[in-house]
């Protein structure tokens, strides 16, 4: 069971801008498929977006689509969500997840019913104010 450690959240007005960051010591982090995904106030767990393995595909849900980037840097083991123009509806935990099939990705309307949360950290808190 590899662990995965996210920190970065916070509470920040509406408009402004939070990175979040995950990592692991996992060895083969590099070879996953990487996503975020994120729990609002009494509702589901939803996601976010995803990472292949080489960082050169994304993909986003729509509601954060052109706000927030997803990016990674396997050499230092690390996953990020750089989140701009927060809304008070970004507020939620959010979760970084690993897919530990090595090397895939899929096409854009296939990835979140393909992605297999193989792996989950422990969240982090992420409050957006009106």
């Amino acid at each position: 069971q590899i662990r995965l450690l996210e920190s970065g959240g916070g509470l920040i007005q509406a408009g402004g801008s939070l990175r979040l960051s995950c990592t692991s010591s996992d060895r083969a982090f590099d070879t996953y498929t990487l996503a975020w995904f994120r729990q609002p106030p009494r509702k589901d767990r939803e996601f976010v977006a995803a990472i292949r393995w080489s960082g050169e595909n994304t993909h986003y849900a729509d509601s954060v689509q052109g706000r927030f980037t997803i990016s990674r840097d396997n050499a230092k083991n690390t996953l990020y969500l750089e989140m701009n123009n927060l809304k008070p509806e970004d507020t939620a935990v959010y979760y970084c997840a690993a897919d530990r099939r090595t090397g895939i990705w899929w096409r854009d309307a296939e990835v979140i019913a393909r992605f297999r949360a193989d792996y989950w950290g422990q969240g982090t808190q992420v409050t957006v104010s009106s």
